[in-house]
């Protein structure tokens, strides 16, 4: 009996440590509830997403349909998004864009292809000392400047926490995932993309900040997976 509930207490301990992002806004005012943020498979599990070749890596939504709501950015402003409850494991943040295309809308429009850019992502101090931290650790909001210089337009915005306390193996890496529905105005319209990418295709279940030893031997660097961030 005590290890029935050694395990129960190990579990709920698990699930707790898992998240959503199930909120967006800006100037400080965050939506509802899947209101501009497209309702994750996760939404009552808060489990993540470890194949990094599953068409779930895009936005990690639960139905073909897209939110109710899209948010209207400036470029240059920041979006938030809320997580519930925290992020509650080690690991990188990356945040994409995708304009969506002529004759769709943030709504409608699946992210598939090669679509996305990165816009962000952050590294890890402590490296070499037995004692890596990301910036992003225990957050309960997480933020992203849209670049000034994009064009104008709707677009899916992408956020990305990789958690890697069990990524010593393959699969072992933890996506946690969601995709809000954005309409930005005021851009430069020069922003340029380089190449974009594919999720799922950008990506290497081998690729050195995805199969990832944290703990022994110390590791000395990290190499976020994807393209380097665009800037203006």
């Amino acid at each position: 009996m005590k290890f029935a509930s050694s395990l129960a207490v190990l579990a709920a301990a698990g699930a707790q440590a898992h998240y959503t992002f199930p909120k967006a806004g800006t100037g400080g005012a965050l939506t509802g509830e899947w209101e501009a943020v497209r309702m994750t498979e996760n939404h009552y599990s808060h489990g993540p997403v470890t194949d990094v070749s599953s068409t779930e890596l895009t936005c990690y939504q639960a139905t073909a349909q897209g939110a109710p709501q899209t948010l209207d950015v400036k470029a240059g402003d920041s979006v938030t998004f809320a997580v519930d409850s925290k992020l509650g494991h080690p690991g990188p943040l990356q945040f994409y864009m995708a304009k969506v295309p002529s004759g769709q809308t943030a709504a409608s429009f699946d992210g598939s292809g090669a679509v996305w850019f990165k816009i962000y992502h952050d590294g890890p101090s402590g490296l070499g000392t037995g004692s890596i931290t990301w910036p992003s650790d225990g957050k309960t909001e997480v933020s992203v400047t849209i670049p000034s210089c994009v064009q104008d337009g709707e677009y899916l915005l992408r956020v990305e926490h990789i958690a890697l306390h069990s990524a010593a193996s393959v699969g072992g890496a933890q996506f946690y995932i969601a995709c809000a529905q954005i309409s930005v105005t005021g851009g430069s319209g020069s922003l340029n993309t380089g190449s974009l990418v594919s999720l799922p295709g950008a990506y290497s279940p081998t690729d050195p900040g995805i199969q990832f030893e944290l703990y022994w031997p110390t590791p000395t660097e990290y190499i976020n997976p994807g393209p380097a961030p665009v800037s203006c």
